[in-house]
């Protein structure tokens, strides 16, 4: 029974402090095509919002999403000020009206990794703790 609550205390707590992510434990990361080595805040708003398709040195870039979770949440939140449903309200009347496509959106910070290292011009965000050979990760001012 110990054994049970231990384990339990335990879930407990780890579901709890990844629930409190910060902006800090975000890494936000591009293709290496991309010349940048800081976006402000503004830009990567601007960015993922589709109100904007290069940063400010003129690198192209294209925003990819992670589809759900704790760092998606805090991304969406701290950065574009938004919830994950209002996103994708946004999104749909963007679409709907013809003013943009979807961004991508992928299941893991594995995959999101994975896709930025090979495709040109994508930024994306992970968690602080992801792994990110193969790509570049800028400075948020």
């Amino acid at each position: 029974m110990k054994h049970l609550q231990t384990l339990f205390l335990g879930a407990a707590i780890a579901t709890f402090a990844s629930m409190n992510l910060a902006a800090g434990d975000i890494k936000v990361i591009t293709n290496s095509s991309v010349g940048a080595s800081s976006v402000s805040a503004d830009e990567l708003k601007g960015v993922f919002l589709a109100t904007k398709t290069s940063l400010s040195d003129g690198s192209h870039v294209e925003p990819v999403l992670e589809k759900g979770g704790a760092v998606h949440e805090e991304f969406v939140k701290e950065y574009l000020g938004k919830t994950d449903a209002a996103l994708q309200t946004y999104y749909r009347s963007l679409v709907f009206t013809g003013k943009a496509s979807m961004p991508k959106t992928l299941a893991s910070d594995a995959e999101v990794v994975s896709y930025v290292a090979k495709t040109k011009g994508a930024i994306g965000y992970v968690g602080a703790g992801a792994g990110t050979a193969g790509v570049k990760t800028l400075e948020v001012k």
